[in-house]
């Protein structure tokens, strides 16, 4: 992913690339992210205000912070990377893509300050992955460990906060949930239909001079395909001849 060899600026300020591993890592910490909700209701309640597909481009979003993170810590970078493609891809349309299976070859648990942070983020990511494809309802709490992982992790946590401020303000205006909380479905069988979604781009993250349109992000969109090396993404479903 071609995007992937630029930085962007707001991970530069944040001294992420290259910093030391020096966050807390132990029981408690593991447990917060694990199980995030209670005490969290305000974070919550902000990322249900925002809809499936800027829910899963949020996703995509905060796992390239994690992926700059360890940049230099771990061999595990072009999984991660192959991940991240494969969340664009499918917001673009989700039979593009395989499910983000949590790979039982990935040998690592919540132990150690980077496998564990990695074992997490995977794992959410996952569970994200397999509710936008179900199509439930509470799609968007899935997203409340991430956060918390993400700004956990980040050397500058004030330039996270910056960032993610402004960035889910913009989500509830230009990607507002057309659901509310207090009249949820959750049965199993309620299923939420997010294919009429307009897309969202990585631009809508991390370029600040991006002029965001629906038409300009689906062209965003159509390029990063583009761009890919598509037959050897083993998260997709589509080869460069079909794309």
């Amino acid at each position: 992913m071609k995007n992937l060899q630029n930085t962007p600026p707001i991970i530069v300020e944040s001294k992420s690339i290259g910093h030391a591993i020096d966050f807390k890592w132990n029981k408690k910490k593991i447990n917060q992210f694990l199980d995030p909700l209670e005490g969290n209701e305000e974070l919550e309640n902000a990322l249900l205000q925002i809809n499936h597909k800027g829910s899963v481009g949020l996703t995509a979003s905060l796992l390239e912070w994690i992926y700059w993170r360890f940049t230099g810590y771990t061999k595990t970078n072009n999984d991660i990377e192959k991940r991240i493609e494969a969340l664009w891809c499918s917001i673009d349309n989700v039979e593009n893509t395989k499910p983000l299976v949590f790979d039982s070859d990935f040998d690592i648990n919540a132990c150690g300050h980077v496998n564990g942070p990695l074992w997490i983020a995977l794992m959410n990511v996952r569970m994200i992955d397999v509710m936008y494809r179900k199509g439930s309802y509470l799609l968007q709490s899935e997203l409340t460990g991430l956060v918390l992982l993400t700004r956990h992790i980040t050397p500058r946590k004030k330039v996270f906060d910056k960032w993610f401020s402004r960035t889910i303000l913009e989500l509830q205006r230009k990607y507002p949930s057309l659901y509310i909380k207090n009249n949820l479905d959750e049965t199993d069988e309620a299923i939420y239909d997010s294919s009429h979604e307009a897309v969202i781009c990585r631009n809508f993250f991390f370029d600040p001079e991006f002029l965001h349109s629906h038409e300009a992000s689906e062209k965003a969109i159509h390029d990063l395909i583009n761009n890919l090396d598509i037959e050897a993404n083993q998260f997709l479903c589509f080869s460069k001849k079909a794309s």
